[in-house]
């Protein structure tokens, strides 16, 4: 009698344990919907500071090349494109958050004044975007 007992209580235990419970699952659901917004947040956050990246390093390049620019030939390049076609350049860079070539920001040199009738050329270059940086400068500030 004990016997018939015990064989009617397993096979309800077995088919309660099979499955999982709805608060089981819904808990496994917010874990997943919070890990994959933590991700999708640092997704986000690192193409931003990869086109940052980018931008300081296109930056550097055009600076250093008309800085050599102007060792070798004792004047400022009159645009961007003569960077490249006096190959100091390969070509002009596209600006990350622009995604043009053409919307870089030129500061022009001061005039020489032991001759005022000098062309002046491209001093600086700056990006050409209005969007803030992640530290909170402007892009066009850098």
């Amino acid at each position: 009698m004990v016997e018939a007992q015990v064989a009617s209580v397993q096979p309800a235990r077995v088919a309660r344990t099979s499955g999982f419970t709805l608060l089981e699952l819904m808990i496994v659901m917010g874990l997943i919907v919070t890990l994959a917004g933590v991700g999708l947040t640092m997704y986000g956050n690192s193409t931003i500071r990869a086109r940052e990246a980018v931008l300081k390093e296109d930056l550097f390049r055009m600076r250093d090349a008309i800085d050599q620019y102007h060792a070798d030939k004792n004047a400022y390049p009159p645009t961007l494109d003569a960077l490249v076609t006096d190959k100091y350049l390969r070509a002009v860079p596209t600006d990350p958050f622009t995604n043009a070539t053409d919307t870089w920001q030129l500061t022009m040199s001061e005039p020489d004044p032991a001759n005022p009738s000098a062309d002046t050329g491209i001093f600086d270059v700056k990006s050409g975007s209005d969007r803030l940086a992640i530290d909170g400068t402007s892009y066009s500030d850098w």
